[in-house]
C-alpha cells in the first residue's frame, strides 16, 4: 500500500521533470481518480457516451500537457485533475446542446449530484461556477474541491492554507450563491 507522502513525493519528482516518476505514480492514484469519474458520472442520464475510465484517461491527458506543473501535495494534485474533469463533462455537455438555450430551474444539490437527466443542468453550474470565481475565487476553489475534488473540509483547508472554519463558511455562502444563479438560468 502507498502513503499519501509516496504520491507527495512522486508529484515532486514528476514536476522536477522526472518521467519515471509519473509512471510510478498513476498506478498509485488511478483508482481514486476512476471512483471521482465514476461518481461524477454515478447520476448521469441512461446511455452516456462518456465512461468513468474515458474520463480519467481524458484528465491524465490533460495532466500530462500541464507545462511545468508545480504540486503542492496530493490534495492539490486531486483538485486540479477534478477541475479538469469537470472541465470534460462540461466540454462533453456543450458538444452535445450546441444551438440548444433555455434557461433551467433545477435544485442546488441536483446540480451537485450531477443527477443530469439533462446535460444543461452541468452547463448553468458551470458558467455560475465561472462567474463566481470572477468574483470570489477561493470560494469557486472551496465548492470544486468539495464537489468535484472530494476532498474533506479539513483537506480544503490544508490546501487553500485557510482554517476548516472558514471553509465552512465559504462552502455556504457559495452555496446559497450558486443557488441563487441556477435558479435565476
Amino acid at each position: 500500500m502507498y502513503s499519501n507522502h509516496d504520491v507527495t513525493r512522486l508529484l515532486t519528482q514528476w514536476a522536477q521533470g522526472d518521467e519515471d516518476a509519473l509512471r510510478q505514480l498513476m498506478p498509485l492514484v488511478y483508482r481514486e481518480l476512476h471512483q471521482l469519474a465514476a461518481s461524477y458520472l454515478h447520476k448521469e442520464r441512461d446511455g452516456h457516451t462518456l465512461q468513468p475510465t474515458a474520463l480519467v484517461h481524458e484528465a491524465y491527458l490533460r495532466l500530462v500537457e500541464q507545462p511545468n506543473p508545480n504540486w503542492e501535495n496530493r490534495s492539490h494534485f486531486y483538485g486540479v485533475a477534478a477541475r479538469l474533469m469537470r472541465q470534460i463533462l462540461v466540454d462533453h455537455a456543450r458538444s452535445r446542446n450546441a444551438g440548444k438555450r433555455e434557461g433551467l430551474n433545477v435544485p442546488l444539490e441536483e446540480a451537485f449530484g450531477f443527477p443530469l437527466q439533462q446535460s444543461q443542468i452541468l452547463l448553468a453550474l458551470d458558467t455560475g461556477l465561472n462567474e463566481l470565481e470572477k468574483l470570489d475565487p477561493r470560494k469557486c476553489k472551496v465548492v470544486e474541491l468539495r464537489y468535484f475534488g472530494g476532498l474533506s473540509m479539513d483537506e480544503i483547508a490544508q490546501v487553500l492554507a485557510v482554517s476548516a472554519v472558514t471553509v465552512r463558511r465559504d462552502l455556504r455562502m457559495a452555496e446559497a450563491w450558486l443557488h441563487k444563479q441556477i435558479q435565476g438560468a
